[in-house]
């Protein structure tokens, strides 16, 4: 039976984006492992080469009990809560932690690559750097619940001495088509799109910290497309191991991001700026740069997408009226033209 590659969290964003981009390059013996019923994430799948879906309370219980047959190549587990309001302590530590160490314990045992989703948001508040070292997590303290969870595998892969065997991906703000579905925890690009098109305004929050302006806080942010050539390259170097920051490494303003949403849409900026809600002031970030030194270091040489271009393309190509497409129906509009 032929290695099979996995991908959880397979309809979601990233997953399905990482998917179009195994296909491109001529894999399609995956299997997707997600929720039972994707729901509106279906249509991220829409164009895919996949084997099989699986659920992911499914695939566990095959995984645990030993009863999961084809050989895996290569696991990209970036299924998880991402929900950076969600409460429930409890249910993140059982989906986001306990779901992933009996993954990679899995993949360790069967001398399958392990590559997992982290998250910037363990870096918190930035005091600490943005440096991709894993001995240097131990410090970090993560703003919200989601961002604890993330970082309590990290902590518990690195204090089982995991860390040079597997590899951590710290996805920094990421963009791009097939968002749809995350609702309120869509990127401000999909967001901005939106509000430009209903009320021809963007509306951003204001600062409560006077060394940055209002809509001046900053962000590291990446085309989804990027995040992906970036994680792939991982698969393709089963040498590495570590975490490494998935990012531009680059810090941009708010005002810059919805600037090139207003330019990729002919327009002249307009923008409001109101109050940050109570409940968000003391977990915000002001500021995340992606420390990427350490990738380029491994060998990655791709070329990282500006913010305007990456903005011009998910807009112009994915979000005008009538378009809204996944990665994989644009490309096969591309085709038919």
């Amino acid at each position: 039976m032929k290695p099979v590659t996995v991908v959880t969290g397979g309809a979601g964003f990233i997953g399905s984006a990482l998917i179009w981009k195994l296909n491109r390059s001529g894999e399609s013996n995956i299997l997707i492992v997600d929720s039972s019923d994707p729901g509106e994430r279906r249509r991220n799948l829409a164009g895919l080469s996949f084997i099989d879906y699986q659920g992911k309370k499914e695939f566990l219980k095959a995984v645990v009990s030993g009863s999961f047959k084809p050989k895996i190549k290569t696991l990209f587990h970036l299924g998880a809560c991402s929900s950076t309001t969600e409460t429930d302590v409890d249910y993140l530590t059982r989906n986001n932690y306990e779901y992933s160490k009996h993954l990679a314990r899995y993949c360790l045992e069967t001398a399958s690559r392990f590559i997992y989703a982290s998250s910037a948001a363990t870096y918190g508040d930035g005091r600490h750097g943005y440096r991709d070292d894993e001995d240097k997590i131990e410090m970090l303290q993560p703003l919200n619940a989601y961002a604890y969870s993330k970082h309590q595998f990290d902590l518990w892969a690195r204090r089982n001495g995991l860390l040079d065997k597997i590899v951590g991906l710290k996805y920094f703000n990421i963009y791009g088509p097939n968002e749809y579905h995350k609702g309120d925890m869509r990127s401000m690009v999909s967001k901005g799109f939106e509000q430009i098109r209903d009320r021809g305004v963007i509306r951003l929050f204001k600062s409560d910290r006077p060394e940055y302006g209002d809509g001046e806080q900053e962000r590291d942010f990446l085309y989804v497309k990027d995040a992906v050539e970036m994680t792939v390259f991982f698969s393709q170097h089963p040498e590495l191991s570590g975490i490494f920051n998935i990012g531009s490494g680059v810090a941009d303003p708010w005002n810059r991001l919805a600037a090139a949403i207003f330019r990729a849409l002919g327009r002249e900026p307009k923008i409001e700026y109101f109050p940050m809600p109570s409940r968000l002031r003391d977990k915000y970030q002001y500021h995340t740069r992606a420390e990427i030194e350490k990738l380029r270091r491994v060998g990655y040489r791709g070329p990282i997408t500006s913010l305007e271009e990456g903005i011009r393309d998910y807009v112009q190509n994915y979000l005008l009226p009538g378009k809204y497409l996944s990665a994989s129906e644009a490309q096969t509009n591309k085709r038919n033209k």
